[in-house]
């Protein structure tokens, strides 16, 4: 090419001289002489001044190929430092961006790390390093690649991509789940022999749980959780709660961590978690009739501490407001102002003896590759509204066992085994104004204990037994304070890590004491549910 440009460069002074030769004529003067060899020298200048002008145009096309080939250069530079993946569709970005410039380059692309834009992008990081897979979450029901021990920190990995609104460091994930029941019942009064508020409250079809789940990360230091709910009662009218709205800290150091807000106490293993993860359709007796129906839950603070032990060790300290219904056996108003048959104070709290106090100890090690055991014990005390000075003491024991094949598919075979103990003391005041006769102490105890069998993949039976021994008062008639025994038995299908069906059957025996006779209950439950998102965090 060069060789090309300088052939035309000699060419044009060639070209000048010739044009020199030829003088112009003009009308006045005399005519000049022409030789012989003028029509030939006029020939021969237009065929060179045609080859000029056929050479300059092809140096011309040669320097914009030139200008082309450099553009795509730098382009292609510009490409292999970014590290982005390149469109495997032509977009009208990257149209512009491979159209030539003159004197200008083609523009970078936009760093991003939104891994809803950038496939390959590494997702956002919570505590300033970058996490892969996605947010953190601790629920084993619906995330099946989570390790099923807690050996260190007990938190798993993600199954399915969340739906991600934001990138970079802020983003949420949004789950919607619904669950639904279709009931039976020997007993016209559903809802005096289901204790939890998320049972089946009546025969024919309920919806007692129906769950907007949002979670994420809220900067380099906080991560937030929210999970309201929706409720259709009897008379098919919605009510909502927000059952948990906690932000918690990521980065502290010593292993320490910190929640403020509205949650579920650490108390027992059924407690903190969500009625979607139960293994059965319904409550416990013991957690409905001593944690309350909506469980033991409030606005407070907790403090978590994991030992630096070769096993999972972990201290867990926690206050709540312990007021209404959610703090059942604490400062509860009960219904209508009345609560085993005393009139309520429904006070102010007057300072700290008024609020919950919730330690927990539990611990996990693993017995094999495929067996894990976890025990716990917890606690619960603070005042109660049937007196100025009463107070209540809860004390919890729990027990878990997991054996899971080590030929496991997606979870599958597995066996779990699941207990827990609670002993209440309430002291009975004698209510507002010392109204009721007399002042009693009752010492209650209850358990349940439940068998789990994954015999097969997405298939699981279960067995559970429930007994609450509640000491007999001949002043007191209130239906809570009945004891009584439950056998249950169920069948579970999952689908899929989304869904699942359920068919469940109970046996009731409420005990005859000094005001309630005995009676016998049967019931049957069919339950479906179905999870849209990603849906997390519920400890293993």
């Amino acid at each position: 090419m060069k060789k090309m440009i300088l052939m035309t460069l000699a060419i044009f002074p060639l070209t000048t001289g010739l044009a020199q030769e030829v003088t112009p004529v003009s009308a006045s003067s005399p005519a000049p002489k022409v030789s012989n060899s003028t029509p030939a020298a006029a020939a021969d200048v237009e065929a060179l001044r045609q080859q000029v002008q056929s050479l300059t145009e092809t140096v011309k096309a040669l320097q914009q190929q030139v200008k082309d080939q450099q553009a795509a250069l730098e382009k292609a530079n510009l490409t292999g430092e970014s590290g982005l993946p390149q469109n495997p569709e032509p977009s009208p970005i990257a149209a512009a961006e491979g159209s030539p410039a003159p004197g200008a380059s083609a523009p970078p692309r936009f760093p991003t790390e939104d891994t809803s834009v950038v496939a390959s992008a590494t997702a956002p990081a919570v505590s300033g390093t970058p996490v892969p897979g996605g947010f953190p979450t601790t629920d084993t029901s619906v995330v099946t690649s989570a390790p099923e021990t807690i050996s260190s920190t007990g938190v798993g990995a993600s199954l399915t991509q969340p739906i991600t609104i934001g990138g970079g460091r802020n983003y949420m994930n949004i789950s919607f789940d619904g669950l639904f029941a279709l009931a039976y019942s020997s007993a016209k009064d559903l809802d005096h022999i289901e204790v939890g508020d998320h049972d089946p409250q009546q025969r024919g079809f309920n919806a007692r749980n129906i769950e907007l789940a949002l979670d994420g990360a809220v900067d380099p230091y906080f991560e937030g959780f929210a999970n309201i709910v929706f409720k259709l009662d009897n008379d098919n009218q919605t009510d909502v709660e927000v059952e948990e709205a906690f932000m918690q800290t990521t980065s502290l150091p010593f292993n320490l961590q910190l929640k403020a807000g509205q949650f579920f106490a650490a108390f027992g293993r059924l407690n903190p978690t969500h009625p979607h993860t139960w293994d059965f359709v319904d409550t416990s007796l013991v957690n409905g009739l001593f944690l309350g129906p909506d469980g033991l839950r409030g606005v407070g603070a907790q403090t978590s501490w994991t030992l630096p032990l070769p096993w999972y060790s972990q201290l867990i300290f926690a206050s709540q407001n312990g007021r209404g219904s959610t703090g059942f056996s604490f400062r509860n108003p009960g219904d209508d102002g009345m609560f085993f048959d005393r009139i309520t104070t429904d006070r102010e709290a007057r300072g700290l003896q008024d609020f919950v106090w919730i330690p927990r100890w539990e611990n996990s090690v693993d017995l094999s590759p495929t067996q894990v055991v976890l025990a716990g014990v917890s606690g619960a005390f603070g005042s109660n509204e049937t007196g100025a000075n009463s107070r209540t003491q809860i004390y919890g024991v729990d027990f878990l066992y997991k054996w899971k094949s080590s030929h496991a598919e997606g979870g599958f075979p597995f066996v779990k085994w699941q207990t827990e103990f609670m002993y209440r003391r309430f002291e009975a005041g004698r209510g507002a104004n010392e109204s009721f006769p007399v002042a009693e102490t009752f010492h209650d105890w209850g358990l349940y204990s439940q068998v789990l069998w994954g015999f097969k993949k997405g298939w699981v039976a279960g067995i559970r037994g429930d007994y609450v021994d509640m000491q007999d008062s001949k002043f007191t008639d209130d239906l809570d304070r009945q004891s009584r025994w439950r056998i249950s038995a169920n069948l579970t299908w999952y689908p899929t890590e989304f869904s699942k069906i359920r068919l469940q059957y109970n046996q009731d025996s409420l005990e005859e004491n000094f005001f309630l006779s005995g009676r016998q209950v049967e019931s049957v439950f069919l339950q479906w549910e179905f999870i849209l998102g990603s849906h997390g965090a519920h400890k293993f």
